[in-house]
């Protein structure tokens, strides 16, 4: 009977906590979903272009699918903007040379297979007319998704970090102390962000450094400009998770965020390509911040750009911060009224 009794009053605690609940019966439903609609969209669809196919080639192939264009230097530039995966050109009839953007392996082997089929009938290989923008042929997977997942993994940890550690100074009275004093909730604010900001800055410099220079991810740009965008990324993350971590009474509910805010975010990132999944779902990336993090991280290591193309997404990322800033200052104000 202790047994019995004490088993209900396990169920019935269960039953009360609504989030516990959600967690154990929405959050599985929501990321399976997610991974079932990713994992189940169509092929995908190279964009290629044709430059200048001589006229007697071109009564022979079947060119349909394919974007033709007059000049190489339009192709290019639509390659170097992202709106074609890649294009091919023709020194003579007998010699194609291919040109592939490069930045993703999936897609080079997609431009390939494209390009391979014009020329079926001759089972002609093209492999050594290969030329990439980005990138190499020596590109492997973990170079291509590797700044996702630095990305992902930076702004996870500092979320968790930073959110479990400001409802600790909720949970032992710090905060209530603070609030009772004259200071101003958005210099608390900026405190607190400043305060973890200066860790999350040497936790950010230290994991890139290992990715880049010790596991010898692939680096084009300045590792500089891969400091600057992981460190607004971890301001991002570490302003939600103190606003987040305003809305939980302990660990446990600030873990249960985790599933919903953080682990659906990887899916819209640029780890799968968004091109195959359907259009009102592919849009959930882009008010998402690692979704600007992760583009601006492959335009620096794996396109190398330089600074003033990501002035964009860093301009994004900075906003995310602000928002949950402000945000956090609304927040913060019904413990002041309490």
């Amino acid at each position: 009977m202790r047994i019995k009794g004490f088993v209900l009053r396990i169920i019935q605690q269960l039953f009360r906590d609504k989030r516990t609940l959600a967690l154990m019966f929405l959050a599985p439903i929501l990321i399976l979903t997610l991974l079932s609609l990713v994992f189940n969209s169509g092929d995908y669809e190279a964009k290629v272009g044709l430059v200048n196919v001589p006229k007697p080639l071109e009564a022979k192939l079947d060119t349909d699918d394919f974007r033709p264009y007059t000049n190489e230097k339009e192709a290019l530039d639509d390659v170097e903007s992202g709106s074609l995966d890649g294009y091919l050109t023709f020194e003579n009839p007998s010699e194609p040379h291919i040109v592939i953007e490069g930045s993703e392996p999936s897609i080079n082997g997609a431009v390939m297979k494209k390009v391979q089929g014009l020329f079926s009938a001759n089972s002609m290989n093209l492999s050594d007319q290969v030329e990439y923008v980005y990138g190499d042929k020596d590109m492997e997977m973990f170079d291509s998704f590797g700044p996702v997942l630095l990305g992902f993994f930076v702004f996870f940890f500092v979320f968790l970090v930073s959110g479990v550690s400001f409802l600790r100074e909720r949970t032992t009275g710090t905060l209530e102390r603070l609030l009772a004093t004259p200071i101003k909730i958005w210099e608390m604010v900026i405190s607190y962000v400043i305060g973890f900001g200066i860790v999350t800055l040497l936790q950010a410099s230290f994991i890139s450094w290992y990715a880049i220079y010790v596991l010898d991810m692939m680096m084009k740009g300045s590792f500089l400009n891969v400091l600057v965008i992981i460190v607004s990324l971890s301001f991002t993350a570490l302003t939600l998770g103190i606003l987040l971590s305003a809305f939980a009474k302990n660990e446990l509910q600030m873990m249960q965020f985790i599933p919903i805010v953080v682990i659906p975010q990887i899916f819209f990132s640029g780890l799968f390509n968004l091109d195959t999944i359907a259009e009102w779902l592919s849009w959930i990336g882009r008010v998402t911040p690692l979704y600007y993090a992760a583009a601006a991280l492959r335009d620096v290591m794996i396109r190398g750009f330089d600074f003033q193309h990501l002035l964009i997404n860093l301009s994004i990322l900075i906003g995310f911060s602000l928002l949950f800033m402000i945000l956090n200052v609304a927040a913060l104000k019904k413990y002041r009224k309490i």
